[in-house]
């Protein structure tokens, strides 16, 4: 299993400007927001997401993936953010 710390951080890269804030809950399910870091706008946000699944690089990438699209199919992505 990956750290949070370490998650956000690979998050932030892949959506850079935008911030990135990853939350454990009791049932070791995640919460990925994603916001501008100047307004705090909130881009997208996630729940739901098994932890336990994020245990390689490989599996990270692909959460950057699946996370890009559900930015990009929200109607909510400016041209631009990415």
């Amino acid at each position: 299993m990956i750290y949070l710390a370490q998650l956000r951080t690979q998050l932030e890269l892949g959506f850079s400007p935008l911030a990135c804030e990853c939350t454990l809950t009791g049932d070791n399910s995640l919460t990925v927001k994603l916001y501008h870091p100047t307004t705090g706008q909130v881009d997208l946000v996630v729940s739901g997401l098994n932890v336990a699944t994020l245990k390689t690089p490989e599996a990270v990438a692909a959460l950057v993936d699946e996370l890009r699209y559900e930015l990009e199919s929200s109607g909510l992505h400016r041209s631009g953010a990415l």
